[in-house]
């Protein structure tokens, strides 16, 4: 599994576990986090833009760039 692979699957995960929780304890408006991230997933799997992803490529290129 790629590492890129593994930092999607976290932060989705991360994403869905806060909302969770916070929507238990918080308040229950808090579960349009993991709705948002499920959305995401699910029209990513259509259309094969993932924010995450896209968000992680900019980051390793602009850290790439400044490394030099």
């Amino acid at each position: 599994m790629g590492e890129n692979t593994r930092l999607h699957d976290g932060i989705a995960g991360a994403l869905i576990l806060l909302g969770t929780l916070l929507a238990a304890f918080v308040n229950v408006y808090w579960l349009w986090i993991p709705g948002l991230v499920g959305a995401l997933m699910l029209q990513s799997a259509f259309s094969g833009f993932c924010p995450v992803y896209f968000t992680l490529g900019k980051l390793r290129r602009t850290r790439a760039t400044t490394a030099h």
